[in-house]
Protein backbone atom coordinates (compact mmCIF):
# COMPACT_ATOMS: atom_id res chain seq x y z
CA UNK A 1 0.00 0.00 0.00
CA UNK A 2 2.85 2.34 0.86
CA UNK A 3 4.52 1.64 -2.49
CA UNK A 4 1.21 2.08 -4.32
CA UNK A 5 0.56 5.39 -2.57
CA UNK A 6 4.07 6.53 -3.39
CA UNK A 7 3.60 5.66 -7.08
CA UNK A 8 0.24 7.39 -7.23
CA UNK A 9 1.72 10.46 -5.60
CA UNK A 10 4.63 10.40 -8.02
CA UNK A 11 2.28 10.12 -11.01
CA UNK A 12 0.19 13.04 -9.75
CA UNK A 13 3.31 15.17 -9.34
CA UNK A 14 4.48 14.27 -12.84
CA UNK A 15 1.04 15.12 -14.22
CA UNK A 16 1.08 18.46 -12.40
CA UNK A 17 4.51 19.22 -13.82
CA UNK A 18 3.31 18.35 -17.34
CA UNK A 19 0.22 20.53 -16.97
CA UNK A 20 2.32 23.39 -15.64
CA UNK A 21 4.76 23.03 -18.50
CA UNK A 22 1.89 22.86 -20.96
CA UNK A 23 0.26 25.99 -19.53
CA UNK A 24 3.52 27.88 -19.97
CA UNK A 25 3.72 26.68 -23.59
CA UNK A 26 0.24 27.88 -24.62
CA UNK A 27 1.50 30.95 -26.42
CA UNK A 28 4.31 28.99 -28.01
CA UNK A 29 1.68 26.54 -29.27
CA UNK A 30 -0.30 29.47 -30.68
CA UNK A 31 2.78 30.70 -32.51
CA UNK A 32 3.31 27.19 -33.92
CA UNK A 33 -0.30 26.87 -35.10
CA UNK A 34 -0.25 30.39 -36.53
CA UNK A 35 2.90 29.54 -38.50
CA UNK A 36 1.18 26.50 -40.01
CA UNK A 37 -1.90 28.53 -40.89
CA UNK A 38 0.31 31.27 -42.33
CA UNK A 39 1.65 28.73 -44.86
CA UNK A 40 -1.89 27.89 -45.97
CA UNK A 41 -2.95 31.53 -46.40
CA UNK A 42 0.37 32.37 -48.05
CA UNK A 43 -0.04 29.59 -50.60
CA UNK A 44 -3.34 30.99 -51.83
CA UNK A 45 -1.65 34.13 -53.20
CA UNK A 46 2.06 33.33 -53.53
CA UNK A 47 1.52 31.20 -56.64
CA UNK A 48 -0.39 33.89 -58.55
CA UNK A 49 2.76 35.90 -59.21
CA UNK A 50 4.59 32.79 -60.47
CA UNK A 51 1.95 31.75 -63.03
CA UNK A 52 3.56 33.38 -66.11
CA UNK A 53 6.98 31.88 -65.30
CA UNK A 54 5.79 28.34 -64.64
CA UNK A 55 3.49 28.48 -67.67
CA UNK A 56 6.50 29.19 -69.93
CA UNK A 57 8.75 26.53 -68.39
CA UNK A 58 6.15 23.74 -68.27
CA UNK A 59 4.53 24.69 -71.61
CA UNK A 60 1.07 25.11 -70.12
CA UNK A 61 -1.84 25.26 -72.51
CA UNK A 62 -3.55 28.64 -72.12
CA UNK A 63 -6.86 27.11 -70.98
CA UNK A 64 -5.16 24.84 -68.41
CA UNK A 65 -3.20 27.45 -66.46
CA UNK A 66 -6.17 28.38 -64.26
CA UNK A 67 -6.14 24.78 -62.95
CA UNK A 68 -3.04 25.60 -60.90
CA UNK A 69 -5.35 27.77 -58.79
CA UNK A 70 -8.57 25.80 -59.25
CA UNK A 71 -7.14 22.40 -58.27
CA UNK A 72 -6.01 23.82 -54.93
CA UNK A 73 -9.28 25.68 -54.25
CA UNK A 74 -11.51 22.68 -55.10
CA UNK A 75 -9.85 20.25 -52.71
CA UNK A 76 -9.32 22.92 -50.06
CA UNK A 77 -12.93 24.09 -50.08
CA UNK A 78 -14.36 20.61 -50.53
CA UNK A 79 -12.59 18.86 -47.66
CA UNK A 80 -12.63 21.55 -44.94
CA UNK A 81 -15.75 20.18 -43.26
CA UNK A 82 -14.46 16.60 -43.29
CA UNK A 83 -11.02 17.73 -42.12
CA UNK A 84 -12.46 19.51 -39.10
CA UNK A 85 -14.65 16.56 -38.12
CA UNK A 86 -11.85 14.03 -38.47
CA UNK A 87 -9.71 16.14 -36.17
CA UNK A 88 -12.43 15.83 -33.52
CA UNK A 89 -12.83 12.08 -34.02
CA UNK A 90 -9.28 10.86 -34.51
CA UNK A 91 -7.21 13.31 -32.47
CA UNK A 92 -6.30 16.88 -33.33
CA UNK A 93 -2.61 16.39 -32.61
CA UNK A 94 -2.32 13.43 -34.99
CA UNK A 95 -4.39 14.99 -37.78
CA UNK A 96 -2.46 18.23 -37.50
CA UNK A 97 0.97 16.61 -37.70
CA UNK A 98 0.02 14.26 -40.55
CA UNK A 99 -1.64 17.04 -42.58
CA UNK A 100 1.35 19.37 -42.21
CA UNK A 101 3.64 16.50 -43.31
CA UNK A 102 1.50 15.84 -46.40
CA UNK A 103 1.41 19.57 -47.14
CA UNK A 104 5.21 19.63 -47.11
CA UNK A 105 5.43 16.55 -49.35
CA UNK A 106 2.91 18.00 -51.80
CA UNK A 107 4.79 21.33 -51.84
CA UNK A 108 8.03 19.51 -52.63
CA UNK A 109 6.37 17.62 -55.47
CA UNK A 110 4.87 20.88 -56.80
CA UNK A 111 8.33 22.42 -56.90
CA UNK A 112 9.74 19.38 -58.72
CA UNK A 113 6.94 19.32 -61.31
CA UNK A 114 8.03 18.50 -64.88
CA UNK A 115 4.66 18.83 -66.60
CA UNK A 116 1.38 20.68 -66.28
CA UNK A 117 -0.50 17.50 -65.25
CA UNK A 118 2.09 16.80 -62.53
CA UNK A 119 1.72 20.30 -61.10
CA UNK A 120 -2.09 20.30 -61.24
CA UNK A 121 -2.37 16.94 -59.42
CA UNK A 122 0.11 17.91 -56.71
CA UNK A 123 -1.63 21.27 -56.24
CA UNK A 124 -4.82 19.33 -55.59
CA UNK A 125 -3.02 17.21 -52.98
CA UNK A 126 -1.62 20.37 -51.43
CA UNK A 127 -5.14 21.82 -51.13
CA UNK A 128 -6.36 18.57 -49.57
CA UNK A 129 -3.66 18.73 -46.89
CA UNK A 130 -4.46 22.40 -46.26
CA UNK A 131 -8.14 21.48 -45.75
CA UNK A 132 -7.15 19.24 -42.85
CA UNK A 133 -4.52 21.61 -41.45
CA UNK A 134 -6.68 24.73 -41.26
CA UNK A 135 -9.69 23.66 -39.16
CA UNK A 136 -7.50 21.41 -37.01
CA UNK A 137 -5.17 24.26 -36.11
CA UNK A 138 -8.05 26.60 -35.26
CA UNK A 139 -9.79 23.89 -33.22
CA UNK A 140 -6.64 23.45 -31.12
CA UNK A 141 -6.64 27.19 -30.46
CA UNK A 142 -10.28 27.00 -29.35
CA UNK A 143 -9.63 24.09 -27.00
CA UNK A 144 -6.37 25.41 -25.58
CA UNK A 145 -7.62 28.93 -24.81
CA UNK A 146 -10.72 29.18 -22.65
CA UNK A 147 -13.54 31.56 -23.58
CA UNK A 148 -12.83 35.06 -22.33
CA UNK A 149 -9.92 37.46 -22.51
CA UNK A 150 -7.36 34.73 -23.16
CA UNK A 151 -9.16 33.35 -26.23
CA UNK A 152 -9.92 36.86 -27.46
CA UNK A 153 -6.23 37.71 -27.39
CA UNK A 154 -5.31 34.46 -29.13
CA UNK A 155 -7.85 35.08 -31.89
CA UNK A 156 -6.45 38.58 -32.32
CA UNK A 157 -3.11 36.99 -33.20
CA UNK A 158 -4.89 34.50 -35.47
CA UNK A 159 -6.66 37.32 -37.31
CA UNK A 160 -3.40 39.16 -37.88
CA UNK A 161 -1.94 36.00 -39.43
CA UNK A 162 -5.00 35.64 -41.69
CA UNK A 163 -4.51 39.13 -43.07
CA UNK A 164 -0.73 39.13 -43.32
CA UNK A 165 -0.50 35.81 -45.18
CA UNK A 166 -2.45 37.09 -48.18
CA UNK A 167 -0.53 40.37 -48.39
CA UNK A 168 2.90 38.87 -47.78
CA UNK A 169 2.17 36.13 -50.32
CA UNK A 170 2.06 38.57 -53.22
CA UNK A 171 5.31 40.26 -52.17
CA UNK A 172 7.18 37.05 -51.31
CA UNK A 173 5.95 35.39 -54.48
CA UNK A 174 7.37 38.25 -56.54
CA UNK A 175 10.75 38.14 -54.78
CA UNK A 176 11.13 34.36 -54.98
CA UNK A 177 10.04 34.20 -58.62
CA UNK A 178 12.35 37.01 -59.71
CA UNK A 179 15.49 35.98 -57.82
CA UNK A 180 15.24 32.21 -57.24
CA UNK A 181 12.66 30.95 -59.72
CA UNK A 182 8.99 29.94 -59.50
CA UNK A 183 9.76 26.53 -57.94
CA UNK A 184 10.85 28.22 -54.70
CA UNK A 185 7.28 29.39 -54.14
CA UNK A 186 6.67 25.74 -53.25
CA UNK A 187 10.06 24.73 -51.85
CA UNK A 188 9.85 27.43 -49.17
CA UNK A 189 7.07 25.44 -47.44
CA UNK A 190 9.22 22.36 -46.85
CA UNK A 191 11.63 23.57 -44.13
CA UNK A 192 8.86 25.56 -42.44
CA UNK A 193 6.57 22.51 -42.34
CA UNK A 194 9.39 20.34 -41.01
CA UNK A 195 9.94 22.82 -38.16
CA UNK A 196 6.21 22.83 -37.40
CA UNK A 197 5.96 19.02 -37.27
CA UNK A 198 9.02 18.59 -35.06
CA UNK A 199 7.85 21.33 -32.71
CA UNK A 200 4.30 19.93 -32.60
CA UNK A 201 5.61 16.51 -31.58
CA UNK A 202 7.18 18.12 -28.52
CA UNK A 203 4.69 20.87 -27.67
CA UNK A 204 1.21 19.55 -28.42
CA UNK A 205 -0.28 17.46 -25.58
CA UNK A 206 -1.30 13.98 -26.66
CA UNK A 207 -4.79 14.24 -25.16
CA UNK A 208 -5.92 16.97 -27.57
CA UNK A 209 -9.01 15.76 -29.41
CA UNK A 210 -9.73 12.57 -27.49
CA UNK A 211 -13.37 13.45 -26.63
CA UNK A 212 -15.01 11.60 -29.52
CA UNK A 213 -12.98 8.40 -29.81
CA UNK A 214 -16.14 6.23 -29.58
CA UNK A 215 -18.05 8.20 -32.23
CA UNK A 216 -18.00 6.76 -35.76
CA UNK A 217 -17.46 8.86 -38.85
CA UNK A 218 -20.59 9.33 -40.94
CA UNK A 219 -19.02 8.06 -44.18
CA UNK A 220 -22.07 8.59 -46.37
CA UNK A 221 -22.54 12.12 -45.09
CA UNK A 222 -18.84 12.81 -45.57
CA UNK A 223 -18.97 11.69 -49.22
CA UNK A 224 -22.10 13.71 -49.96
CA UNK A 225 -20.80 16.87 -48.25
CA UNK A 226 -17.35 16.69 -49.82
CA UNK A 227 -18.71 15.96 -53.29
CA UNK A 228 -21.29 18.74 -53.02
CA UNK A 229 -18.79 21.32 -51.82
CA UNK A 230 -16.21 20.38 -54.46
CA UNK A 231 -18.85 20.69 -57.19
CA UNK A 232 -19.91 24.07 -55.81
CA UNK A 233 -16.36 25.44 -55.63
CA UNK A 234 -15.62 24.21 -59.16
CA UNK A 235 -18.80 25.76 -60.56
CA UNK A 236 -18.05 29.10 -58.92
CA UNK A 237 -14.44 29.02 -60.14
CA UNK A 238 -15.70 28.63 -63.73
CA UNK A 239 -18.07 31.63 -63.59
CA UNK A 240 -15.37 34.30 -64.25
CA UNK A 241 -14.19 32.27 -67.27
CA UNK A 242 -17.42 30.88 -68.72
CA UNK A 243 -20.22 32.97 -67.23
CA UNK A 244 -23.21 32.03 -65.07
CA UNK A 245 -25.20 30.65 -67.99
CA UNK A 246 -22.56 28.24 -69.30
CA UNK A 247 -23.33 24.53 -69.43
CA UNK A 248 -20.43 23.50 -67.15
CA UNK A 249 -21.41 25.99 -64.45
CA UNK A 250 -25.08 25.01 -64.49
CA UNK A 251 -24.29 21.26 -64.48
CA UNK A 252 -21.94 21.45 -61.52
CA UNK A 253 -24.21 23.82 -59.61
CA UNK A 254 -27.02 21.28 -60.08
CA UNK A 255 -24.79 18.44 -58.89
CA UNK A 256 -23.83 20.51 -55.86
CA UNK A 257 -27.46 21.27 -54.96
CA UNK A 258 -28.44 17.59 -55.22
CA UNK A 259 -25.50 16.28 -53.17
CA UNK A 260 -25.83 18.94 -50.46
CA UNK A 261 -29.59 18.26 -50.23
CA UNK A 262 -28.82 14.55 -49.79
CA UNK A 263 -26.24 15.45 -47.16
CA UNK A 264 -28.68 17.67 -45.26
CA UNK A 265 -31.32 14.91 -45.26
CA UNK A 266 -28.77 12.33 -44.11
CA UNK A 267 -27.63 14.56 -41.25
CA UNK A 268 -31.21 15.02 -40.05
CA UNK A 269 -31.68 11.23 -39.83
CA UNK A 270 -28.24 9.99 -38.76
CA UNK A 271 -27.65 8.98 -35.14
CA UNK A 272 -24.01 10.08 -35.40
CA UNK A 273 -24.06 12.82 -38.06
CA UNK A 274 -20.98 14.40 -39.57
CA UNK A 275 -22.55 17.80 -38.92
CA UNK A 276 -25.15 17.85 -36.10
CA UNK A 277 -27.77 20.27 -37.38
CA UNK A 278 -28.61 21.23 -33.79
CA UNK A 279 -25.48 23.39 -33.82
CA UNK A 280 -27.26 25.83 -36.12
CA UNK A 281 -30.10 26.33 -33.65
CA UNK A 282 -27.73 28.78 -32.01
CA UNK A 283 -28.43 32.16 -33.62
CA UNK A 284 -24.83 33.20 -33.05
CA UNK A 285 -23.34 30.11 -34.70
CA UNK A 286 -25.64 30.29 -37.75
CA UNK A 287 -25.46 34.10 -37.92
CA UNK A 288 -21.67 34.15 -37.46
CA UNK A 289 -21.13 31.73 -40.35
CA UNK A 290 -23.53 33.68 -42.56
CA UNK A 291 -21.63 36.90 -41.79
CA UNK A 292 -18.32 35.14 -42.47
CA UNK A 293 -19.55 34.10 -45.92
CA UNK A 294 -20.75 37.61 -46.80
CA UNK A 295 -17.65 39.40 -45.49
CA UNK A 296 -15.40 37.02 -47.45
CA UNK A 297 -17.33 37.91 -50.59
CA UNK A 298 -16.95 41.61 -49.80
CA UNK A 299 -13.22 41.38 -49.06
CA UNK A 300 -12.58 39.96 -52.52
CA UNK A 301 -13.70 43.30 -53.95
CA UNK A 302 -10.76 45.02 -52.31
CA UNK A 303 -7.97 42.48 -52.84
CA UNK A 304 -9.01 41.33 -56.33
CA UNK A 305 -9.67 44.71 -57.92
CA UNK A 306 -6.93 46.61 -56.13
CA UNK A 307 -4.37 44.01 -57.23
CA UNK A 308 -5.53 44.42 -60.84
CA UNK A 309 -5.63 48.20 -60.50
CA UNK A 310 -2.05 48.65 -59.31
CA UNK A 311 -0.61 46.30 -61.95
CA UNK A 312 -2.73 47.00 -65.04
CA UNK A 313 -3.51 50.69 -64.50
CA UNK A 314 -0.71 52.08 -62.30
CA UNK A 315 1.87 49.79 -63.89
CA UNK A 316 3.37 48.42 -60.66
CA UNK A 317 5.73 45.46 -60.86
CA UNK A 318 4.68 42.32 -58.91
CA UNK A 319 7.09 43.14 -56.10
CA UNK A 320 5.96 46.77 -55.87
CA UNK A 321 2.32 45.64 -55.99
CA UNK A 322 2.93 43.27 -53.09
CA UNK A 323 4.71 45.95 -51.09
CA UNK A 324 1.81 48.35 -51.61
CA UNK A 325 -0.49 45.99 -49.68
CA UNK A 326 1.79 45.56 -46.64
CA UNK A 327 -0.02 48.40 -44.88
CA UNK A 328 -3.13 46.16 -44.73
CA UNK A 329 -1.87 43.40 -42.37
CA UNK A 330 -0.20 46.01 -40.15
CA UNK A 331 -3.46 47.90 -39.66
CA UNK A 332 -5.49 44.70 -39.30
CA UNK A 333 -3.12 43.50 -36.58
CA UNK A 334 -3.62 46.75 -34.65
CA UNK A 335 -7.40 46.84 -35.06
CA UNK A 336 -7.73 43.10 -34.31
CA UNK A 337 -5.77 43.66 -31.10
CA UNK A 338 -8.14 46.47 -30.22
CA UNK A 339 -11.13 44.24 -31.03
CA UNK A 340 -9.82 41.48 -28.74
CA UNK A 341 -9.85 44.01 -25.90
CA UNK A 342 -13.20 45.61 -26.73
CA UNK A 343 -15.07 42.34 -27.21
CA UNK A 344 -14.56 41.50 -23.53
CA UNK A 345 -16.30 44.74 -22.56
CA UNK A 346 -19.05 45.26 -25.11
CA UNK A 347 -19.60 41.81 -26.64
CA UNK A 348 -19.19 40.91 -30.28
CA UNK A 349 -22.45 42.23 -31.77
CA UNK A 350 -21.48 45.94 -31.65
CA UNK A 351 -18.14 45.14 -33.28
CA UNK A 352 -19.89 43.17 -36.02
CA UNK A 353 -21.96 46.26 -36.74
CA UNK A 354 -19.01 48.66 -36.74
CA UNK A 355 -16.49 46.45 -38.58
CA UNK A 356 -18.56 45.66 -41.72
CA UNK A 357 -19.75 49.28 -41.82
CA UNK A 358 -16.14 50.54 -41.94
CA UNK A 359 -15.35 47.91 -44.57
CA UNK A 360 -18.22 49.25 -46.68
CA UNK A 361 -16.92 52.81 -46.20
CA UNK A 362 -13.44 51.76 -47.32
CA UNK A 363 -14.81 50.04 -50.42
CA UNK A 364 -16.94 53.08 -51.23
CA UNK A 365 -13.85 55.31 -50.94
CA UNK A 366 -12.08 52.98 -53.38
CA UNK A 367 -14.96 53.29 -55.84
CA UNK A 368 -14.59 57.08 -55.82
CA UNK A 369 -10.82 57.54 -55.95
CA UNK A 370 -9.46 54.86 -58.31
CA UNK A 371 -8.62 56.44 -61.67
CA UNK A 372 -6.25 56.27 -64.58
CA UNK A 373 -2.92 57.93 -63.77
CA UNK A 374 -3.41 57.84 -59.99
CA UNK A 375 -0.80 57.39 -57.27
CA UNK A 376 -0.47 55.31 -54.11
CA UNK A 377 -1.29 57.81 -51.37
CA UNK A 378 -4.21 59.49 -53.14
CA UNK A 379 -5.82 56.64 -55.07
CA UNK A 380 -4.96 53.48 -53.15
CA UNK A 381 -4.00 53.98 -49.50
CA UNK A 382 -7.12 55.78 -48.16
CA UNK A 383 -9.52 52.99 -49.09
CA UNK A 384 -7.05 50.28 -48.02
CA UNK A 385 -6.61 51.84 -44.58
CA UNK A 386 -10.32 52.22 -43.78
CA UNK A 387 -11.16 48.76 -45.16
CA UNK A 388 -8.34 47.19 -43.13
CA UNK A 389 -9.64 48.77 -39.92
CA UNK A 390 -13.08 47.31 -40.66
CA UNK A 391 -11.68 43.86 -41.33
CA UNK A 392 -9.53 43.89 -38.20
CA UNK A 393 -12.52 44.84 -36.04
CA UNK A 394 -14.59 42.04 -37.62
CA UNK A 395 -12.32 38.97 -37.57
CA UNK A 396 -12.11 38.32 -33.81
CA UNK A 397 -15.81 38.83 -32.95
CA UNK A 398 -16.76 36.88 -36.07
CA UNK A 399 -14.79 33.82 -34.97
CA UNK A 400 -16.14 34.14 -31.43
CA UNK A 401 -19.74 34.36 -32.67
CA UNK A 402 -19.43 31.38 -35.02
CA UNK A 403 -17.88 29.18 -32.31
CA UNK A 404 -19.56 30.52 -29.16
CA UNK A 405 -20.95 28.02 -26.71
CA UNK A 406 -19.91 25.01 -28.81
CA UNK A 407 -18.56 22.04 -26.76
CA UNK A 408 -14.89 21.17 -27.18
CA UNK A 409 -15.81 17.88 -28.85
CA UNK A 410 -17.09 19.88 -31.84
CA UNK A 411 -14.25 22.41 -32.02
CA UNK A 412 -12.77 20.93 -35.18
CA UNK A 413 -16.17 20.71 -36.81
CA UNK A 414 -17.19 24.33 -36.16
CA UNK A 415 -13.74 25.44 -37.31
CA UNK A 416 -14.29 23.50 -40.53
CA UNK A 417 -17.75 25.04 -40.99
CA UNK A 418 -16.38 28.56 -40.45
CA UNK A 419 -13.52 28.07 -42.90
CA UNK A 420 -15.90 26.51 -45.43
CA UNK A 421 -18.22 29.52 -45.15
CA UNK A 422 -15.28 31.86 -45.79
CA UNK A 423 -13.98 29.80 -48.72
CA UNK A 424 -17.41 29.55 -50.38
CA UNK A 425 -18.05 33.25 -49.69
CA UNK A 426 -14.80 34.19 -51.38
CA UNK A 427 -15.63 32.03 -54.41
CA UNK A 428 -19.14 33.52 -54.67
CA UNK A 429 -17.75 37.04 -54.30
CA UNK A 430 -15.15 36.52 -57.02
CA UNK A 431 -17.74 35.01 -59.37
CA UNK A 432 -20.24 37.84 -58.92
CA UNK A 433 -17.76 40.72 -58.78
CA UNK A 434 -15.75 39.63 -61.82
CA UNK A 435 -18.92 39.04 -63.86
CA UNK A 436 -20.24 42.52 -63.03
CA UNK A 437 -16.86 44.20 -63.63
CA UNK A 438 -16.36 42.43 -66.98
CA UNK A 439 -19.81 43.41 -68.25
CA UNK A 440 -19.29 47.06 -67.24
CA UNK A 441 -15.84 47.10 -68.85
CA UNK A 442 -17.21 45.72 -72.14
CA UNK A 443 -20.05 48.24 -72.10
CA UNK A 444 -17.61 51.10 -71.44
CA UNK A 445 -15.37 50.05 -74.35
CA UNK A 446 -18.44 49.83 -76.60
CA UNK A 447 -19.41 53.35 -75.50
CA UNK A 448 -16.05 54.69 -76.72
CA UNK A 449 -13.91 54.80 -73.57
CA UNK A 450 -10.25 53.79 -73.66
CA UNK A 451 -9.34 50.34 -72.32
CA UNK A 452 -7.76 51.70 -69.10
CA UNK A 453 -10.80 53.91 -68.47
CA UNK A 454 -13.13 51.00 -69.15
CA UNK A 455 -11.20 48.78 -66.74
CA UNK A 456 -11.38 51.41 -64.00
CA UNK A 457 -15.14 51.67 -64.58
CA UNK A 458 -15.35 47.89 -64.12
CA UNK A 459 -13.32 48.07 -60.91
CA UNK A 460 -15.59 50.79 -59.56
CA UNK A 461 -18.69 48.68 -60.21
CA UNK A 462 -17.05 45.77 -58.40
CA UNK A 463 -16.37 47.99 -55.40
CA UNK A 464 -20.05 49.01 -55.35
CA UNK A 465 -21.09 45.35 -55.17
CA UNK A 466 -18.56 44.87 -52.36
CA UNK A 467 -20.20 47.74 -50.48
CA UNK A 468 -23.56 45.98 -50.79
CA UNK A 469 -22.08 42.75 -49.39
CA UNK A 470 -20.52 44.57 -46.43
CA UNK A 471 -23.78 46.34 -45.59
CA UNK A 472 -25.60 43.00 -45.85
CA UNK A 473 -23.17 41.50 -43.29
CA UNK A 474 -23.88 44.40 -40.94
CA UNK A 475 -27.66 43.90 -41.33
CA UNK A 476 -27.38 40.16 -40.61
CA UNK A 477 -25.36 40.93 -37.47
CA UNK A 478 -28.02 43.37 -36.28
CA UNK A 479 -30.95 41.07 -37.02
CA UNK A 480 -29.62 37.62 -36.08
CA UNK A 481 -26.90 37.82 -33.44
CA UNK A 482 -27.79 37.81 -29.75
CA UNK A 483 -25.49 39.84 -27.55
CA UNK A 484 -23.98 37.33 -25.13
CA UNK A 485 -23.18 38.07 -21.53
CA UNK A 486 -19.96 40.01 -21.27
CA UNK A 487 -16.94 37.74 -21.11
CA UNK A 488 -15.60 36.98 -17.68
CA UNK A 489 -12.68 39.18 -16.83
Amino acid sequence: MVKLSFKLGLNVNVAKKELSKHAQNKWVILALLALAFFMVVLDVTIVNVALPSLARELNFAANNLQWVITAYSITFGGFLLLGGRMADLFGRREIFMWSVSFFAAASLLCGLAQSELWLIITRGIQGLAAAFMTPTALSIVLTEFEEGKERNKALGVWSAVTASGAAVGVLLGGILTEYLGWRWNFFVNVPVAALVVLSAAYLLPRQIGEENKKVKLDSFGALAATGGLMALVYALSRVPVSGWGSKSVLVFLSISVVLLAIFWRDEARSKQPLLPLALFKSRNVSGGNCIALIIAASMFAMFFFMTLYVQTILGYSPIKAGASFLIVPFIIALSAGLASQLVSRIGYKPLLLIGPFLLSVGLFINSQIVKVGGDYWHNLAPGLIVSAIGMGLSFVPLTLAATSGVPHRYSGLVSGVLNTAQQIGGAIGLAILSAVANSVTIAAVTAGKSVPEARVAGFQSGFYIGVVFAIAAMLVAGAVLRDPNLQKR
